[in-house]
């Protein structure tokens, strides 16, 4: 048989066009997926920054309002940062609603936090 007179079965053109048309918003899903978590965990590392820095100003004695401003520069934004304190211990919490981007208004909007607590250092 001559190679130049032999095709491939008309039934198999476009079979890789159409896969690939089918898996394409699979792995752009799964792309979204990746990038939203990696968010979430960037943010959740803030927040414990975040209330780690302003456990550790209360506890030097700076102040609540300084420490707050502390947290704050760490924190994302529209975070909200509590500073509670009893008997010699700091306890911080910072909390933040995490939005995802406009066009994914699909994702899930979680409230995330992070504690954090010290010991009061003697003056």
């Amino acid at each position: 048989m001559d190679v130049r007179t032999r095709r491939a079965p008309r039934g198999d053109r476009g079979a890789v066009t159409a896969e690939a048309a089918l898996v394409l918003p699979v792995l752009v899903l799964v792309t979204v997926a990746l990038v939203w978590t990696s968010s979430l965990v960037l943010t959740q590392v803030r927040l414990v920054v975040a209330a780690r820095e302003t456990a550790r100003a209360v506890a030097r004695d700076d102040g609540v309002d300084a420490a707050r401003a502390q947290g704050a520069r760490v924190a994302p934004d529209g975070a909200r940062v509590e500073v509670r304190e009893a008997d010699g211990t700091v306890m911080v919490t910072v909390t933040v609603r995490v939005h995802p981007l406009p066009g994914l208004a699909f994702l899930p909007a979680p409230e995330m936090s992070a504690d954090a607590v010290t010991s009061a250092e003697e003056p």
